[in-house]
C-alpha cells in the first residue's frame, strides 16, 4: 500500500470511529430534550434537513434530482417507514432504557435479511438462518426475560414492543433505501427527513418548547449530528475502508451507547442481558463475514443484503 493510500485509510478510519461515537448519543440527545417521540423526531427531521440542504447544495448533491421521479416517490415511501421507526424507537427508549432500547433494536439487520428473502426473493445463504435465530435469541435475552416474565410493568413490555416494531420497520426502510440510494445517498436521506417533517408537522407539540431552553440544544443536535455530520462521515469513509473493519466498528456504536446510558442513567445490564450482547455481537458478525457453520457448500448471500448491512451504522445515522 502507497505511503497516500495508508493516510487515506487512515484518514477514513478515522471518520468512522468518530461517526460511530457520536451516533452512540443519540439516545441522549433524545432523553435530553424532553420532548414526546413525536415531537423529538419532528425536530430531527427539521434540523437534519436544514443541514442536509446547505451541504447537499454546497457539494452538488441535488443536480438534476427533480427529474428523477421514481427516486424521489421511493425515497418518499422508505422516509415514511423511517420516521415511523423513529418515533417507535424514541417511544420504546422512553418506557425501557437506551440500553435496552439499542440491544432490541439491533434485531434491524436481521429484519431486513428476512424481508428481503420475503419480498424480494433475494437469496441467502443457509448458515445466515442460524446466525439470524442466534441474534434473536440474544435480543430476548438483552430485553431481561426474568423482568419480562416477572416484575416488568405494562409500560416496559410496550417499550420492549415498541423497540422490536422500530427494528422491523427500519429493515423495511433500508430495504427500499439501499435499491435506491447508492448512487445519490445524500438526495435520498434529505427527501426522508422532508418527509418526515410533512408528516409529523400536524402532531408535533410546539406550546411546550416555545421558549429558551437546553432543549433546543438536544433536539437541534439530533438533526445536525446525528442525521448530518454523522452521514456525512459515514459516506464519507465506507468506500475507503474494507468490510471487516466496518463490521467490527459497527459495535463501536452500542458499546458507547449502553456505557452512557451507564453513566449518566445508572441503568447497568445484568449477566443474562451481557449474554445476550454477546450473541447479538456473534449473530451480526456471522452475517456480515460470511462465517460458515459448516465446510460445505453454501448460497451466495445477495450482494445488495450484506452490502447493506456492513453498511448498519451509516443507516444508524438516520435510523437511530
Amino acid at each position: 500500500m502507497s505511503a497516500a493510500a495508508s493516510r487515506e485509510s487512515r484518514t477514513a478510519l478515522t471518520q468512522l470511529l468518530i461517526a460511530e461515537i457520536l451516533i452512540g448519543s443519540v439516545g441522549v440527545f433524545a432523553h435530553e430534550g424532553g420532548q414526546d417521540s413525536i415531537t423529538t423526531v419532528f425536530f430531527r427531521c427539521v434540523f437534519g434537513s436544514l443541514f442536509l440542504i446547505v451541504w447537499g447544495i454546497a457539494r452538488g448533491h441535488f443536480r438534476g434530482l427533480l427529474a428523477e421521479r421514481a427516486l424521489i416517490k421511493a425515497a418518499i415511501v422508505s422516509g415514511v417507514l423511517l420516521v415511523l421507526n423513529w418515533v417507535a424507537l424514541f417511544a420504546g427508549m422512553a418506557r425501557s432504557s437506551i440500553s435496552v432500547a439499542t440491544l432490541v433494536y439491533h434485531f434491524f439487520p436481521f429484519a431486513m435479511l428476512g424481508l428481503a428473502a420475503l419480498c424480494f426473493g433475494e437469496r441467502t445463504r443457509p448458515a445466515d438462518y442460524g446466525w439470524t435465530a442466534l441474534a434473536f435469541i440474544g435480543v430476548a435475552l438483552s430485553a431481561d426475560p426474568f423482568k419480562l416474565v416477572g416484575t416488568a410493568d405494562a409500560n416496559y413490555l410496550i417499550g420492549v414492543g415498541l423497540t422490536f416494531i422500530a427494528a422491523v420497520l427500519c429493515g423495511a426502510s433500508l430495504l427500499l433505501s439501499r435499491r435506491i440510494s447508492r448512487d445519490r445517498p445524500f438526495a435520498v436521506v434529505l427527501i426522508q427527513c422532508l418527509t418526515g417533517a410533512a408528516m409529523l408537522a400536524p402532531f408535533a407539540r410546539y406550546v411546550p418548547i416555545a421558549h429558551a431552553g437546553p432543549h433546543w440544544f438536544w433536539l437541534a443536535g439530533l438533526g445536525l449530528i446525528h442525521s448530518g455530520i454523522c452521514y456525512v462521515l459515514f459516506y464519507s469513509a465506507y468506500p475507503r475502508l474494507p468490510v471487516v473493519t466496518i463490521a467490527v466498528l459497527a459495535f463501536v456504536y452500542p458499546v458507547v451507547a449502553l456505557l452512557l446510558d451507564f453513566l449518566l442513567y445508572g441503568h447497568a445490564l445484568g449477566p443474562v442481558q451481557w449474554a445476550g450482547v454477546a450473541l447479538i455481537v456473534l449473530g451480526t458478525l456471522g452475517v456480515n463475514l460470511k462465517w460458515r457453520w459448516t465446510r460445505g457448500k453454501e448460497v451466495v448471500a445477495a450482494p445488495g443484503v450484506i452490502a447493506a448491512m456492513t453498511n448498519e451504522s451509516a443507516s444508524s445515522a438516520t435510523a437511530q
